[in-house]
């Protein structure tokens, strides 16, 4: 076996905008709680309300649900149109995009999902320290299950509720 990196001098990609990623085929950007205070935070909404408008649940391994975005009816992500919306605050997922584990594990995985992208193996020069960076980005951004965000939802209703109590009144005095 080859315990060579095939990688180690760097892999050459640029996206082209070609929206292939982001949508035409049905799939799964899983949002982690850091994927979902960044966009939250991005589009000024509660986590009640981004999950209402922009989520879904997937079934995930073990018999779990994980948050994930929506898609369009077209299969393009929710977050779409004619370009990211959420650009700064994307996903993990997204922003590690093609660097993931599985897609570095070897040469000819790399090569097989470059078929589709015309962003890989053309532009910039990624080094092997960004690669692994990304990839272990990537691997370690866990999504959020389920009763996850029902906690999350509960203590946001929760602060709100207190905000409401202690807020001052009209004559100064508070709650």
């Amino acid at each position: 076996m080859n315990d060579k990196i095939f990688y180690e001098k760097g892999l050459h990609f640029e996206c082209k905008r070609c929206s292939f990623c982001c949508g035409h085929s049905p799939g799964f950007v899983y949002l982690s709680y850091r994927d979902l205070t960044a966009l939250c935070n991005f589009f000024k909404m509660t986590i009640k309300e981004f999950v209402n408008l922009k989520c879904r649940w997937a079934n995930y391994y073990y018999g779990a649900q994980v948050l994930s975005l929506r898609e369009q009816k077209n299969y393009d992500c929710i977050l779409w149109n004619n370009g990211c919306t959420a650009y700064e605050a994307r996903p993990v997922q997204c922003s590690t995009y093609p660097f993931w584990d599985w897609m570095v594990e070897d040469e000819k995985t790399w090569n097989d999902c470059a078929k589709d992208c015309p962003g890989m193996n053309n532009g910039r020069l990624w080094t092997f320290e960004e690669i692994e960076k990304n990839k272990i980005a990537y691997s370690s951004n866990v999504p959020l299950k389920k009763e996850e965000v029902e906690k999350l939802i509960q203590k946001e209703e929760a602060d709100r509720q207190n905000l409401i109590a202690n807020a001052p009144t009209p004559d100064g005095s508070g709650a």
